[in-house]
């Protein structure tokens, strides 16, 4: 068993794919051999996607295991079932609990005090990650799928979320507790982007912010990066201009190939290296902010199984 729980919180703009490479980081961890447990706290089931599993109820399952012998299991976790769970484990409202959710109350008391809802589901975080099962941790790793980056440092920082609604008491201690956990050395919080200019000035954003709070910040991790598809002869006679539809249509004709497709196959070339000319300048962005990078290739538009696995081969830098 686990002498340490490592907590490594994921996040990102919307549409970077943070989530598959949560999914990745578990696989990476549990070809390690190492005991994963991937949490998701948005409800998008995004998660039982990725593996083609049936959706994830509130509850530990495991869903795949790594090529080093680890496991990865998986959890779903919603603030009603992490409050009914709360409500039994600390006041021992396990019926009345239920009775509780019937009337709405719990859904009417997550609503008017966002705050709590942060703390319920991040404190089931905090409860797989300091749970032991023996003479370890239950958990090598506990993995969280988290919100997106405009508003992950509120999230994380549950202590300011509940300033104003607890000042003593279980919530207050929660939140407390929760707060030495994402303080510590052994939680590290992953920022998700690609190399355009919207995501990485969020990205830039989000480290200042947890910067600020004093919240660990781990790797950037860049993916879809889109690899160079021209040779550097080829790229000299694009940008030189010297590489003209005549020349291409020549080639093309004696391959045996249609010559009309010359003039679009040049225009590509160069609106490719223009893509590849502003990724760079996003990366040397935010190689200067001083964050270690990891870079995932683009592999395509579906992802599956066979990709995780592959993803998780990069990823050996954020274990």
């Amino acid at each position: 068993m686990a002498q340490s729980t490592e907590l490594h919180v994921v996040t990102g703009k919307g549409g970077t794919g943070k989530t598959t490479v949560a999914a990745a980081l578990a696989i990476s961890l549990a070809g390690e051999g190492k005991k994963v447990l991937l949490c998701e706290v948005e409800g998008r089931q995004g998660i039982a996607q990725l593996f083609d599993v049936p959706p994830l109820p509130y509850e530990e399952r495991q869903i795949a295991v790594g090529l080093g012998g680890g496991e990865v299991y998986a959890l779903a976790i919603d603030p009603e079932s992490a409050l009914l769970e709360y409500l039994a484990m600390y006041y021992r409202l396990g019926r009345a609990g239920k009775a509780l959710d019937k009337f709405g109350i719990i859904d009417f008391a997550t609503t008017i005090a966002p705050g709590v809802r942060d703390v319920l589901l991040t404190g089931k975080v905090y409860e797989a990650a300091r749970r032991r099962d023996g003479k370890g941790f239950a958990y090598d790793a506990v993995i969280m799928d988290a919100p997106p980056t405009g508003r992950i440092t509120r999230f994380l920082n549950v202590n300011s979320e509940v300033a104003g609604l607890a000042k003593v008491g279980p919530i207050r201690r929660q939140a407390d507790s929760i707060m030495e956990m994402m303080r510590s050395a052994e939680t590290h919080v992953h920022l998700v982007t690609v190399l355009e200019e919207m995501p990485v000035q969020e990205t830039i954003d989000g480290i200042a912010e947890l910067t600020s709070e004093r919240l660990p910040v781990g790797h950037v991790v860049l993916n879809l990066v889109r690899p160079s598809l021209v040779s550097a002869a080829t790229r000299d006679a694009l940008v030189g201009g010297t590489l003209k539809p005549a020349k291409v249509a020549a080639s093309l004709r004696a391959a045996g190939l249609d010559p009309a497709a010359a003039p679009a196959l040049v225009e590509g070339g160069l609106a490719h290296l223009e893509r590849q000319v502003l990724q760079d300048g996003q990366r040397q962005i935010l190689e200067d902010c001083g964050t270690p990078l990891v870079e995932l290739p683009l592999l395509g538009d579906a992802i599956d199984l066979g990709a995780l696995f592959e993803l998780a081969e990069q990823l050996g830098e954020l274990a």
